[in-house]
């Protein structure tokens, strides 16, 4: 079958690659029939990461269900599924707990598993043309049958819950301000979900008008470009006050707005891993609470400095102390939530598809990671179909 995989920096190719089997009697095998493109495979595609050559990129993806294992109850052949991009095993303390973004079972020595990505367990990526799910009754959604909605119900694997948690890390209140750093793709997902949440005042954070212009139409936002101004002054000014609450849609790759854009404004060197978090320390209220869905990692081989490149940033402890403000932080955990977007989407009350910019055969991935990479205006969310 076909799969994108990894060559090395900036480098993806669609490859011929075995077809998985059942390997266990709780596996099921998908027909994709989405897949997505996320700013998380990035890292691994522009070398941040310790991935070795040869992994099958892709843990956001949905489909068609084609072979069942023996002991599996709940699904059967032909069933339309999408799948957490979290793999998880549903007994382990974690899962038990709702903690599925944190199973201790699936990838021994680390709590977490995922498909497609570096680090996390052996389970090979969806940008394919088939996909084994493990621990499949726990780990796949069942969907309506057809193709409806095909777009909105393939987010559910990762950012509309992704964005959706980044909220609820914040502990979002229906009537509360809230400043989100990041319009990419979960950025504006977390933008959508505070709207529907209720919020008073959404400020969104970006440079690319595209996306802000998204986070205007889609989300009801106050779009703020940091090349323009200093966030923070923008949208202190703005709301009159600091906001209730923050999410940090960015990530370690953030780009600190002091430096000099010169000709190309994505330019690693102006990177400052710390910068969001220290934004929305200066953002928030006092007693205010911060999400941090953003991607930070425990090494960085293509860090700005070494303290970085080693995971640890210079955040602004003392000014967080002295305004008694909680942080909330790790990966999403999506089958927490994506039982009830999903129904959300089936009545109407939401539909995440806006944001999805391109839907592209599976062989033209290696074009649309360069494109996603160089954040070239209008690419903001890039579905892949085999």
């Amino acid at each position: 079958m076909n799969a994108v995989v990894y060559q090395g920096p900036h480098d993806v190719a669609v490859e011929e690659v075995d077809e998985p089997e059942i390997q266990h009697p709780n596996d099921v095998l998908v027909d994709i029939t989405t897949t997505a493109i996320c700013g998380s495979d990035l890292h691994m595609y522009e070398g941040r990461t310790a991935a070795d050559p040869g992994i099958v990129f892709g843990h956001e993806n949905m489909g068609i269900i084609s072979e069942v294992g023996d002991a599996v109850t709940s699904l059967e052949e032909g069933d339309r599924v999408v799948m957490p991009f979290n793999v998880a095993c549903g007994f382990c303390q974690n899962c038990e707990n709702g903690y599925t973004g944190f199973c201790t079972n699936v990838n021994p020595g680390f709590a977490g598993g995922a498909y497609g990505y570096v680090a996390m367990g052996p389970y090979k990526g969806g940008q394919a043309e088939k996909l084994r799910v493990p621990y499949a009754d726990f780990n796949a959604l069942k969907l309506p049958e057809g193709d409806e909605h095909e777009d909105a119900f393939s987010l559910l694997a990762d950012i509309f819950p992704t964005g959706w948690h980044g909220t609820r890390l914040a502990n979002l209140q229906p009537g509360e301000s809230i400043a989100i750093y990041g319009a990419g793709p979960v950025g504006l997902m977390a933008a959508y979900s505070a709207k529907i949440q209720g919020a008073s005042e959404i400020y969104v954070v970006d440079r690319v008008p595209s996306r802000l212009e998204l986070a205007e139409d889609h989300c009801d936002a106050y779009a703020i470009n940091f090349e323009e101004g200093d966030p923070v002054e923008q949208i202190v000014e703005k709301h009159g006050d600091e906001v209730d609450k923050g999410v940090d849609a960015v990530g370690y790759q953030a780009i600190d707005p002091e430096t000099d854009p010169g000709d190309d404004a994505y330019d690693p060197a102006r990177e400052n891993p710390a910068v969001v978090l220290n934004q929305l320390i200066q953002t928030v209220r006092p007693t205010g609470e911060i999400g941090v869905p953003g991607l930070y990692v425990p090494s960085d081989p293509g860090a700005p400095d070494e303290m970085a490149a080693q995971g640890r940033l210079g955040i602004d402890f003392g000014k967080l102390f002295e305004k008694g403000q909680k942080f909330g932080t790790g990966q999403c955990n999506v089958k927490e939530y994506n039982r009830q977007l999903r129904d959300m989407i089936i009545e109407g009350r939401a539909d995440p598809s806006w944001v999805v910019s391109h839907r592209v055969d599976l062989e033209k991935a290696p074009e649309m990671y360069q494109k996603f990479d160089e954040r070239e205006e209008g690419v903001t969310k890039v579905l892949l179909e085999p």
